[in-house]
């Protein structure tokens, strides 16, 4: 714990009094509000910037990024503030989804780095990375199930485990375990202090979720980086799956005593709120398991 603490600490003071990079023409206050967090071992948390939490992990030789913030500036901000620490060029970048907080800021890092991720990931991203920039970095390596990465200076190691359970948040999600460490990053599978966003237009499910969760407390890991809070533990995982298991349980009841959404929305205190202009609204989680069970019917 000290040494997290020192970690992190030592890396937002360098941060606020080293010139900024030439390169990405980040802004002193932008860099400012860039943070690194030792986890375990040699992963690494960045948090802030613009974009999802995202993290890397340096081996002997190499550095493996885990999902690429949300603008080009963000990811060459990361990209500098790693560059502080490791002189090891960085060779993969693993993608945990295709939400574009997680993956926008790819067209920031060089090209020709091997970008990895699930195979629906990969189609959904094909979708929308539109510009010639951003389908240079469309992933080369995909999945259905798992895959095992091994820096090849790391003979001893047991590698990155890249571990599919099936859709959840979205259906493409993966785990990027760390046996060694026995650290999880588990990208938008846990939100914490709010509401878990499912995303149905690309196929996920919380029924799908609660299934993912429980699979990935049979992990042999004790530290869950996320892509929008603190590291969680088991015990938040856990809490985790009962909260919703609990609304899918009530919402079902609800129904069969024929409430509609509206006014499920009502007992949960819900109201619907009208976006800005031009912003994007995704289903809460109430309503999300509504559909889910109205389509069951």
């Amino acid at each position: 714990m000290k040494r997290s603490l020192i970690c992190m600490v030592f890396v937002l003071i360098f941060l606020c009094f080293v010139s900024p990079p030439k390169e990405g023409q980040a802004s002193k206050q932008e860099i400012q509000a860039l943070s690194i967090q030792n986890v375990r071992g040699n992963i690494y948390e960045v948090k802030g910037g613009d974009g999802a939490n995202t993290g890397f992990f340096i081996g002997k030789k190499e550095v493996v990024i885990v999902d690429a913030k949300m603008t080009e500036d963000a990811a060459k901000q990361m990209i500098w503030a790693i560059r502080k620490m490791t002189s090891h060029p960085i060779k993969h970048i693993i993608i945990t989804h295709s939400d574009r907080d997680h993956v926008n800021g790819l067209v920031g890092f060089p090209q020709g780095l091997t970008i990895v991720s699930h195979e629906n990931t990969r189609i959904h991203m094909d979708k929308a990375f539109q510009s010639a920039k951003e389908r240079a970095y469309l992933p080369d390596i995909t999945f259905s199930d798992k895959l095992s990465l091994y820096c090849a200076d790391d003979i001893k190691s047991k590698g990155i485990d890249l571990l599919y359970f099936g859709p959840a948040h979205t259906d493409g999600d993966i785990v990027v375990y760390f046996p060694d460490e026995k650290v999880a990053f588990i990208g938008d599978l846990i939100f914490i202090g709010r509401d878990q966003l499912i995303h149905r237009h690309k196929n996920g499910s919380s029924y799908g979720l609660v299934k993912v969760l429980k699979s990935i407390l049979n992990l042999d890991a004790e530290v869950f980086v996320n892509g929008h809070g603190d590291p969680a533990s088991r015990k938040d995982i856990h809490n985790h799956i009962k909260n919703i298991e609990d609304k899918q349980i009530r919402i079902k009841e609800l129904m069969k005593d024929g409430k509609t959404l509206d006014e499920i929305k009502k007992i949960y205190n819900i109201s619907d709120k009208s976006a800005q202009p031009g912003a994007m609204v995704w289903p809460g989680m109430v309503e999300t398991i509504y559909l889910e069970l109205n389509r069951m019917r």
